[in-house]
């Protein structure tokens, strides 16, 4: 009875502890840390029992759970996950606990509704990587951008957190509603929107042509993909450390794995003829971001625009539609999840010392924080995919599999690696080395336990993926092979 519901549970025990801190006094800041914290870290371990009791020798949904909410309208609460979807569950409650940690101190005001809206964020985000129902996907898709908005909009740093804010909104909410118009016409076409019906389902080349930019327009959006990319740096810039590293995580994840879960596999025809559109917004993204991210001068706009050009490079790998750099771009996504992520909270550990983001601020770091600079070296090296990281493997299979399929964009993406080791490298050097701000001589101010525990299984994930990746590909490949199976 366990076995079967166990991704049930884990998708609904954040709610549980959210119930908890409702009935928490909002004086016992301690308390509702570490219930948070708790309820957190137990969701993190029944979904490593997922992966554990996970069979990898089957490309069929596992732990499905079923209920009919509306009677004789084939629209069903259903749930159940994949080899491709384990993964994002496991990313997901992996960071949460990370977010919980790295607010500790820094946030100071409604300390019980924030960390209530992390808990519901987590719950939601569950419910959409483990849907199977179109109309529930959608409904958990545009459910994320509530707490979201509400964490940039009352917990974040500077005076524009209120229009950065609205503009993630409005800017995720009406690439949506395409997706929307989209899922009505196939349930009035097919007469359901089960996703493993829609699989099965034959549409017309030009009903697929149609579809494919209803969910296009949604899905570019979350990646993003240029020009629709905007709103990203300024929700970046404006989000708490905790949102930057749930907004890089797992949000920009949203748009590349609904390519991978229903562009992909419903409109093959459609894949096809898009194929050239993909490829030309994707590396015009990897130049045109990695160029404007030399120029920044916030350190969060940094990695904001770093990540744009990361997630186009997934995108070039899913629309090669070849097993090995569809398997690279889920890599690159959870890779990118580790990294992005310890590059942000790195960030905030600057910003909690220092009060500024600004880089011409910083210099000489490496004599009051070596422990920092040490970390922010190993974490800058591992987005610019160093042999031996996790997000090497990821590139490495995208640009083996694109040069077979279009050697020219293959040359131009590879300019963005090549741009991308000059701003990482240049950044560093300028947070790094130099002379020493007289302003931030201190002894003291390097990286404390609570910190250290919080890069500690980064580091590992990080060197994981990159010397090991079969531990994750062996789980990954059964189903992105059955993905492909309709080409």
């Amino acid at each position: 009875m366990f076995i079967d519901n166990i991704l049930l549970l884990t998708i609904i025990f954040p709610l549980f502890g959210i119930i908890i801190l409702l009935i928490t006094n909002n004086e016992n800041l301690q308390i509702i840390r570490l219930t948070s914290l708790t309820v957190s870290l137990v969701t993190f371990i029944l979904s490593i029992f997922l992966w554990v009791l996970f069979d990898n020798t089957t490309s069929k949904f596992q732990f499905i759970t079923k209920f009919e909410l509306i009677p004789y309208s084939n629209i069903n609460f259903s749930i159940g996950i994949d080899g491709i979807s384990i993964f994002f569950i496991i990313l997901t409650t992996f960071l949460i606990p990370l977010c919980l940690l790295s607010s500790w101190n820094s946030i100071k005001i409604y300390v019980k509704e924030y960390m209530i809206l992390f808990l519901l964020l987590e719950s939601l985000i569950l419910n959409l990587f483990s849907a199977v129902d179109l109309i529930f996907f959608y409904i958990f898709f545009e459910s994320v951008l509530i707490p979201m908005f509400l964490i940039i909009g009352i917990w974040g740093a500077r005076e524009r957190k209120i229009h950065a804010a609205f503009q993630f909104f409005l800017y995720t909410l009406l690439g949506s509603l395409l997706m929307l118009l989209a899922i009505l016409i196939i349930y009035y076409n097919v007469g359901t929107t089960d996703l493993n019906t829609l699989l099965i389902t034959e549409f017309s080349k030009n009903t697929q042509l149609i579809l494919w930019i209803a969910f296009f327009a949604s899905f570019a959006v979350k990646v993003p993909m240029v020009p629709v990319h905007i709103w990203l740096p300024e929700a970046h810039v404006e989000a708490p450390t905790a949102g930057s590293v749930i907004l890089a995580g797992i949000l920009l994840k949203l748009g590349t794995y609904g390519f991978l879960r229903f562009s992909l596999s419903m409109f093959p025809d459609a894949n096809y003829y898009y194929m050239p559109l993909i490829f030309s917004m994707s590396v015009i993204a990897i130049v045109y971001t990695s160029l404007t991210t030399l120029r920044q001068i916030d350190l969060k706009k940094i990695i904001a625009y770093s990540s744009v050009a990361h997630m186009n490079f997934v995108t070039i790998g899913l629309f090669t539609l070849n097993v090995e750099a569809i398997e690279g771009s889920i890599l690159l996504m959870l890779s990118h999840g580790f990294i992005s992520s310890a590059l942000f909270l790195c960030i905030g550990i600057l910003y909690d010392r220092h009060h500024t983001r600004i880089v011409k601020y910083y210099s000489g770091i490496t004599l009051t924080m070596p422990i920092f600079s040490l970390l922010f070296l190993f974490f800058t090296l591992s987005n610019i995919s160093l042999p031996g990281t996790s997000s090497f493997i990821g590139e490495f299979l995208i640009l083996l599999s694109t040069f077979q399929t279009n050697s020219s964009i293959c040359f131009i993406a590879s300019l963005g690696i090549i741009l991308g080791a000059g701003y990482a490298m240049w950044l560093y050097n300028r947070v790094a080395f130099g002379n020493i701000n007289v302003n931030y001589i201190n002894p003291f101010n390097d990286i404390n336990y609570r910190e250290f525990m919080i890069f500690i299984p980064l580091v590992i994930m990080i060197l994981l993926m990159g010397i090991y990746p079969n531990i994750f590909l062996d789980y990954i490949h059964l189903s992105v092979y059955n993905l492909l199976s309709i080409y």
